[in-house]
């Protein structure tokens, strides 16, 4: 009998898991307005969803060599975020089909696991609140590893369940999970139902476009 190679399926998180967009532009445009800056529009926003947190806002800022402003931004949006989070209307809940793929996954017996620009407390508190612990082996954010598109959030992903390259797939709705997928030399799988367009996927090297999760499982498993 031949072994199945055991196979690693890693999901970034806003954009892929949870829908996460009103509460992040709802708290840039906080930021950018406390600290008296232009404030970036909604779409611009949207662009950058993914990115660890000071790229994301150094990449919106309009004089991005002040570096004592970008360090201020940040501050600001987490004050805003850990503000909204206790408003009684903060919800950011999972797409369509997340819940069911993960179930199935498990029922597999798939190691699964999380790469997002996130930080880890943010993830953490998305994770409990959607009780998804169970689900995810290895949870990589920018706390303690470079931003995407680097490659070493998939890798030590691979490393903690001893998965190759070849068998792992990297589940994603930007530009920027699809580059780090192929700078680590994953499967890149993109999923049509975030905040960058199919075209920006395919052009950033997608081996494949999902467009609802039940497609992603015989994908994984054929």
């Amino acid at each position: 009998m031949t072994d199945v190679p055991l196979k690693l399926v890693v999901f970034d998180c806003d954009g892929t898991l949870i829908d996460s967009q009103h509460n992040i532009v709802y708290c840039m445009r906080e930021a950018f307005t406390c600290k008296g800056q232009e404030v970036p529009d909604d779409a611009s926003v949207r662009s950058i969803i993914g990115l660890n947190l000071d790229q994301a806002i150094h990449s919106l800022m309009t004089d991005k060599d002040d570096d004592a402003l970008l360090l201020s931004l940040v501050d600001a949006y987490k004050n805003a975020f850990m503000s909204r989070r206790l408003q009684p209307d903060h919800h950011e809940p999972l797409y369509d089909g997340t819940l069911d793929i993960l179930i199935a996954l498990e029922k597999a017996g798939t190691p699964m696991a999380v790469a997002t620009g996130k930080s880890m407390r943010g993830l953490k508190a998305i994770i409990e609140q959607h009780n998804l612990e169970r689900f995810f082996v290895s949870l990589q954010t920018p706390d303690t590893n470079p931003g995407k598109p680097h490659p070493q959030m998939l890798e030590k992903a691979m490393t903690a369940v001893g998965a190759d390259v070849k068998n792992t797939y990297m589940i994603g709705d930007t530009s920027y999970d699809i580059s780090m997928a192929k700078n680590a030399g994953c499967h890149a799988v993109g999923v049509n139902w975030g905040y960058h367009d199919e075209e920006t996927l395919w052009q950033s090297g997608a081996d494949h476009l999902i467009h609802h999760y039940k497609d992603l499982y015989s994908l994984i498993h054929p």
